[in-house]
């Protein structure tokens, strides 16, 4: 974990940051059989000769709804960050803002909602907890409450932080690049993808 922070950021992690990222990735790490893993043991079963081919098989199909969801997420935070940052102080009406604005074009409002767990990802509650705990909480964690907040009023009903708001949440704020946000999800996979294929 440390190695890879060195290598994402050209420093070393505090023990706090190597604390979060090995958190992150043992949070985002497995998902059953969820389309990446099909995909991997598919392409192992018709080539079992390439292993390599069947873990690259599981990472390609990273997008907006499997894997990437992170990366959606906390760009759509550091844009509501942007925003009140222009256009004033209060970090609430730019949470409503952005949420509004995502609803207008039918779209979800990404790191909210989950089909299994309607009180809250349980993996998202410990994140966060872990985050007030060790005060490393900052303005992405706020955003991200702020939004939680807002969506009642917009979307009519509440939705749960789900772990894809809590992760970019934390790591945001403890100083990870948003440009690399896809690489947790893909070197957690990664790491998935071998067990899955050992199995």
């Amino acid at each position: 974990t440390s190695y890879f922070w060195l290598l994402v950021t050209g420093a070393a992690p505090s023990p706090v940051q190597r604390l979060f990222a090995d958190a992150v990735l043992a949070a985002i790490a497995e998902h059953g059989l969820v389309p990446s893993v099909v995909a991997a043991r598919m392409t192992y079963a018709a080539a079992p000769e390439a292993f390599q081919g069947a873990v690259a098989a599981g990472l390609l199909g990273c997008g907006s709804v499997v894997l990437g969801s992170a990366e959606v997420a906390g760009r759509f935070l550091a844009g509501l960050i942007a925003d009140a940052d222009a256009h004033g102080p209060s970090v609430q009406a730019a949470a409503e803002r952005g949420a509004k604005a995502l609803r207008e074009r039918k779209q979800p409002i990404p790191g909210f909602g989950h089909p299994l767990h309607a009180g809250g990802d349980p993996r998202a509650l410990l994140l966060l907890d872990m985050a007030r705990e060790h005060g490393v909480a900052a303005r992405h964690v706020e955003m991200l409450y702020a939004v939680r907040d807002a969506i009642p009023a917009i979307v009519g009903r509440p939705l749960p932080i789900n772990v894809n708001g809590a992760i970019p949440a934390v790591m945001l704020d403890v100083g990870f690049p948003l440009a690399a946000l896809k690489g947790i999800s893909l070197l957690a996979r990664t790491a998935s993808l071998i067990g899955h294929l050992q199995e």
